[in-house]
């Protein structure tokens, strides 16, 4: 089945990273299996302790949904050693699968050389105008020729080499002209057998005869191979018994990775002459063929969204991916789709809420450590229910996922806002853990919020939080760079700035705005209080 992965937003949250891992859980628990939760960035301190808390296991990393090699149906052709006989190579091409062509691997399984219909032909022909061979290994020849070997077991034979002779019958000095070290072939003629042990020849082929009997056990430095095949036949055998090796295609060799994405892939291909290219895995071995055909109507990534539906804050490459649903409690923004999709947006404080009630309204009873991390995503994101955006309905999930986990609600906020931040963290990585990028009105600026139990403590660094956020600001081109530090007992929050100080003084009246700093009372929320006052502003 294929896989449909879940992820919340860039930089993510506790709500964003529960929600994933628990909408995952409800619909593999549903008979909708390959769901898997993803993440889009490293995780913070905070949703850190709470998956330890509750022995829960990060969901995976996902950089990107552009399709890729590894998401479509290329070819899985036989592999073929570099030894192997160019006869067999011919059978497997011709066994009605479609190929038209096949890697060469190496005995660890890395490429050598590309195998195509075409140079077998080629060196068919070849053998034509210069029917000669070398090194053929004996077993290779056997093996083409169906024969086997009438010499004195004492001797060994490993190749054969030599231009190759059909002896026909006529009258005179049989192979006349004939060089040494010459492979002969010959039927019911001794005179030519007796004539090619002389010379020496490197090889004498015996078709359909019954001189192998008379020469059984032979000693000689000339290796004698009996064949039920004809004439001509075995002489185009000695040409198939060649190692496919010696006539790969390896120079300019174009391969894929199969994290290779599929816009880069079609660009080499439309500068390239090659019908199949091998595909490599991340160990460099190869694992299959890919052909022209398989671009043209790719397998994309199937994807959920939770906790957003916004395209800034999603997964790059979104636009390739097939989206499944979405299921968020943040205003409609500008995800779109050419297709209906499953949207589920409820005005409630936590997208973990809306996927709890979902638990309910199939009959499905979460687990206890599934409970417990609901339950403790829904006190993050509302801020032990003093968030603006909290609701009693998220206060009623809440307290039934608690009680399903065995805890106390109170007593879990507390120990979650505890331990959420940590003041030794260098000033960059705080800005970052929980940060968003927002356009307003044609204003661009990005806001980071702390959340803590000590905004005192967090105070102290103000100057160092006000000289980072200068760098992003200028770095990103932000037209302002704000930090929320939200105190969860005082309800409030220390809002730092760069930028037009005005905009915070007529955004925020009533409030005592001193040097880069406000405090704002009642202020817990982002996206209920701050953002909406400078979209009042800047209309």
């Amino acid at each position: 089945m294929d896989t449909t992965y879940v992820c919340g937003h860039r930089n993510p949250d506790t709500d964003s990273i529960v929600s994933a891992i628990a909408y995952a859980a409800l619909r593999n628990a549903l008979g909708d299996n390959g769901y898997v939760a993803a993440r889009l960035g490293h995780l913070n301190d905070e949703t850190t302790f709470i998956l330890n808390r509750f022995g829960a296991k990060a969901p995976v990393l996902l950089s990107t949904v552009r399709t890729q090699v590894r998401d479509i149906d290329f070819d899985h052709p036989p592999q073929l050693g570099r030894s192997v006989p160019v006869s067999h190579a011919w059978e497997v091409l011709q066994s009605g699968d479609g190929f038209t062509a096949l890697p060469v691997t190496r005995e660890n399984g890395s490429l050598f050389g590309v195998l195509t219909a075409g140079g077998i032909a080629e060196r068919d022909m070849e053998s034509i105008r210069r029917p000669a061979v070398e090194d053929v290994p004996v077993f290779n020849l056997l093996s083409a020729l169906e024969g086997r070997i009438i010499n004195d077991d004492e001797n060994l034979f490993e190749s054969v080499s030599g231009e190759v002779v059909i002896a026909l019958p006529g009258a005179g000095e049989p192979l006349r002209g004939v060089k040494p070290d010459s492979i002969v072939i010959c039927g019911q003629q001794e005179d030519v057998l007796e004539r090619a042990l002389a010379l020496p020849a490197s090889c004498v082929i015996l078709c359909q005869s019954d001189l192998p009997e008379k020469y059984r056990g032979i000693s000689s430095a000339t290796c004698i191979i009996a064949t039920p095949c004809d004439a001509y036949r075995a002489a185009r055998m000695i040409y198939q018994s060649i190692p496919v090796g010696r006539i790969v295609h390896q120079e300019g060799l174009v391969s894929f990775h199969l994290d290779d994405f599929l816009d880069d892939v079609r660009e080499k291909v439309l500068e390239s002459r090659y019908r199949s290219y091998p595909v490599i895995d991340e160990e460099d071995r190869v694992v299959g063929m890919l052909s022209r055909y398989h671009l043209l109507r790719p397998k994309r990534k199937r994807l959920v969204l939770v906790d957003h539906n916004e395209v800034g804050q999603s997964v790059p490459g979104l636009e390739q991916a097939e989206l499944i649903g979405i299921i968020d409690h943040h205003r409609l923004a500008d995800v779109q789709t050419g297709y209906p999709v499953f949207m589920r947006n409820e005005p409630v404080g936590s997208t973990a809420t809306i996927i709890a009630t979902m638990f309910q309204e199939h009959g499905i009873l979460p687990g206890e450590q599934l409970a417990g991390l609901l339950a403790a995503a829904i006190l993050s994101d509302t801020v032990m229910f003093k968030s603006p955006t909290a609701t009693p309905r998220d206060r009623r999930i809440a307290e039934r996922m608690a009680h399903i986990a065995g805890l106390d609600l109170e007593a879990l906020g507390m120990e979650i806002f505890s331990a959420s931040q940590s003041q030794d963290k260098p000033a960059d990585a705080l800005l970052g853990t929980d940060f968003k990028e927002f356009h307003l009105a044609g204003h661009a600026l990005g806001i980071s919020q702390i959340t803590t139990m000590d905004s005192k403590g967090m105070m102290r660094r103000a100057p160092e939080f006000l000289e980072e956020m200068e760098k992003r600001k200028t770095r990103q081109g932000y037209d302002m760079m704000l930090l929320m530090i939200t105190d969860v007992l005082k309800e409030g929050t220390w809002l730092l700035f760069t930028g037009d100080r005005e905009i915070i003084r007529q955004a925020f009246a009533g409030s005592s705005v001193k040097e880069n700093r406000v405090f704002l009372p009642g202020v817990v929320s982002r996206k209920k209080q701050v953002v909406p006052a400078l979209s009042v502003l800047w209309g």
